[in-house]
């Protein structure tokens, strides 16, 4: 390779890596010290990712989306493929759920389509079930909003409450686990009514720490919460938790499938929400300043609601200063 070849070459550093590859810097280190991959070096000793350092980073990433610790992913890529079958096996299974869905919606809309043929207009029911099928709930919104009526229908699997200080957004997640069938609200105590398989939590902790995060009893206490049975709502998810655990902590509930339980993570974290990756099986819920209705918002610039909802995020370290801090309201009437 020529000189003015190698100097076209990108070079990253670990934060820009981290950042491409969906990962925490730490995660990153941590891979380093596995022996997984092996960072050039600047001429001043900084670390830096090239393309072939890149691609290896990104093979591990991608191992450890389908579910495989670092020591799997170790023997995986020294050639020993044995780890992969069980891995490739649940991922299976998860694409054909998502498959006999898109199936069953498929043969709804063809069932309709012949209705209409034969003059049969369909329902709003019938409509709104195409459009957002699955678990929904309906409720008279409280204090401050004053009794409107609120309805969520279609609830995926990871839903974001979010909202500037005082919008109510804390009483909208109570009332959410109030109605939702098997509903659980954990607050800022982290005290949970229920009970999580010991070996899971275990299991879920190893692999946090994998991926970065630093074992605390925040972590601790959220990942009890997460293996315990119920439909769970969470107050301030980001609370206590380090740039690197909040990375770890959000790529671990994406593994979880379009199958999985609903979720509903409060926040104001962008490291939690990041607006960049809300994928299809997340929704974003906002609660605005002027307590119009809580409205869902598409997480792509242009969208109606989607400044708003930028405004309200702040990176880890900004929300550690500002933690604990609540606007000033009057009482509810």
């Amino acid at each position: 390779m020529t000189a003015s070849a190698e100097n076209r070459i990108e070079y990253l550093n670990p934060a820009q890596a981290a950042r491409r590859l969906g990962v925490s810097a730490k995660a990153l280190r941590l891979y380093e010290q596995r022996g997984l991959v092996d960072p050039v070096r600047t001429a001043a000793g900084w670390r830096a990712y090239g393309p072939d350092q890149m691609a290896r980073a990104a093979e591990i990433a991608n191992l450890r989306a389908l579910g495989l610790s670092l020591a799997q992913v170790a023997r995986v890529i020294g050639g020993d493929p044995q780890d992969l079958a069980p891995a490739l096996a649940a991922h299976q299974a998860a694409l054909e759920d998502r498959l006999g869905k898109l199936s069953d919606a498929v043969a709804q809309v063809r069932d309709l389509r012949a209705a209409l043929a034969r003059g049969q207009t369909p329902t709003a029911g019938d409509l709104a079930g195409l459009v957002s099928p699955g678990l929904a709930v309906a409720f008279d919104l409280p204090w401050p909003w004053g009794g409107e009526r609120f309805e969520l229908s279609g609830i995926r699997p990871m839903t974001y409450i979010t909202g500037p200080l005082g919008s109510g957004k804390t009483r909208l997640a109570q009332r959410l686990a109030e109605t939702l069938p098997g509903g659980v609200f954990l607050g800022l105590d982290r005290a949970l009514v229920g009970r999580a398989d010991p070996v899971r939590v275990e299991a879920t902790l190893a692999w946090l720490e994998e991926d970065g995060a630093s074992r605390s009893e925040a972590l601790t206490a959220l990942v009890v919460a997460l293996e315990a049975e119920g439909v769970l709502v969470v107050d301030l998810v980001e609370q206590g938790l380090d740039q690197a655990a909040q990375a770890a902590l959000i790529a671990h509930l994406r593994r979880r499938g379009p199958a999985a339980r609903p979720l509903f993570l409060m926040t104001r974290s962008n490291a939690i929400l990041d607006l960049a990756a809300v994928g299809p099986d997340e929704a974003i819920l906002f609660c605005p300043a002027n307590h119009s209705p809580p409205t869902l918002v598409a997480p792509w610039p242009g969208a109606p609601g989607y400044e708003a909802v930028a405004s309200c995020l702040a990176s880890p370290e900004v929300r550690a200063r500002t933690e604990g801090l609540i606007a000033l309201r009057p009482d509810a009437a």
